[in-house]
């Protein structure tokens, strides 16, 4: 008999299982579940995406594209982040097409920690970060947020957790779970704290299109911030193409070479086919995510509200498509919550904690759903709050 538990990895064994995935299997195995959980866009990718697809199947080029991505795409999206964020990126040696963005994440991860060095991770926030740090044998450094500063990250924050070990600053703003953005002034005071050191900051934006009444801002466009900046994006949210697993990291060239490396060996390319779709969906469909983050804003409005009245404090979202009410009146711990509301209403959602120990007290609420869809899940809940609010 092999004994497994002493050849496997000490990191991979210690490594907790995501908490999205474990609400989500819940949900999954639950008879009439009303999901709130994933975070997936339930609009139709843009029909030109979807044909410029179906036109490559029947020519038949399913062939490898280069290991960094086709010529063409790369260009397109090196001209994409110009238009959008004045921010400028040589598609030749600083742009590589990735297996979604959560591949570009792992990229630039490896390609930059050393045992020992310190990783700031912005929480709450997604649930890869820590992870890929720590197989890596870095030292994952959570900033904790607040409410009360709408979960940004301040100056004070920052300059507090900076120590000679720090190597990398994970920013993932516009945030998953809570919605919270960086204004430019926001982030002209997170530059001014890092332009004297030799911390870089890996900031993922693969919400950056989806913000309600601001244009985003990129870190990247601070001046002095560019060339400390590695920037991650992709397909999945903006675009309504989860399923088809492809995003893009972007950093100086002496970066850039080194994940390539690593891409090269562990995955070889993106998959061709979405990479011509990729193309059609940064030249053609800027009106049809205007038209879908527009009705986002509309289901982000009702649930906002909807919360507050039910007694969950919710701050408003202003960017991505989650909701982050606070569920402490009740008196439960964000799992507990959870898994009663999905037993007693099978309503699912995902409990704040699973985004950092910050997020406890809270839950994350997607509105990539109906409005159909939304107003039952509404109903359920406040019938769960009123049953179990301290007092009643």
């Amino acid at each position: 008999m092999i004994d497994y538990e002493s050849i496997l990895s000490e990191k991979v064994k210690e490594m907790k299982p995501s908490g999205i995935r474990k609400f989500f299997d819940l949900a999954a195995n639950t008879e009439g579940v009303i999901s709130l959980g994933v975070g997936e866009p339930d609009f139709q990718t843009p029909w030109a995406v979807r044909k410029t697809a179906l036109d490559v199947l029947e020519r038949k080029r399913m062939i490898y594209s280069a290991n960094q991505g086709m010529n063409e795409l790369r260009e397109e999206i090196s001209a994409y982040l110009d238009r959008k964020y004045n921010i400028k990126y040589d598609a030749k040696g600083e742009v590589i097409v990735t297996v979604g963005g959560s591949e570009a994440i792992d990229l630039a991860i490896r390609a930059l920690v050393n045992p020992g060095d310190e990783v700031l991770i912005v929480e709450p926030c997604f649930v890869c970060y820590k992870p890929i740090v720590e197989l890596m044998h870095g030292k994952a450094i959570s900033i904790s947020t607040k409410q009360e500063n709408r979960f940004k990250l301040t100056a004070d924050e920052l300059r507090s957790h900076l120590t000679d070990r720090t190597k990398l600053l994970i920013l993932p703003y516009p945030n998953n779970p809570t919605g919270g953005i960086m204004t430019r002034e926001d982030l002209e005071a997170i530059a001014e704290v890092l332009r004297d050191t030799n911390v870089l900051v890996l900031s993922d934006e693969i919400y950056s299109e989806l913000t309600y009444g601001r244009k985003h801002c990129s870190i990247a466009e601070i001046d002095g911030m560019w060339e400390r900046t590695i920037y991650v994006s992709g397909f999945s949210k903006a675009f309504a193409m989860t399923g088809w697993r492809l995003g893009y990291v972007c950093a100086p060239q002496p970066i850039a070479v080194q994940m390539l490396k690593i891409h090269q060996y562990a995955i070889m390319c993106a998959p061709t086919m979405s990479q011509y779709a990729a193309i059609t969906a940064l030249r053609d469909c800027d009106r049809e995510v205007e038209k879908m983050t527009e009705e986002y804003n509309v289901r982000r409005r009702i649930l906002v509200d909807g919360f507050n009245r039910i007694g969950l404090t919710c701050f408003e979202p202003e960017g991505a498509f989650y909701v982050f009410p606070c569920i402490r009146s009740t008196g439960m711990t964000s799992e507990d919550f959870c898994a009663r509301l999905l037993e007693e209403e099978k309503v699912a959602v995902v409990p704040g904690n699973a985004f950092g120990e910050s997020g406890e007290g809270f839950v994350r609420v997607s509105y990539a759903y109906s409005l159909k869809h939304l107003m039952e899940a509404l109903k359920c809940i406040e019938r769960f709050v009123k049953r179990h609010t301290q007092g009643e």
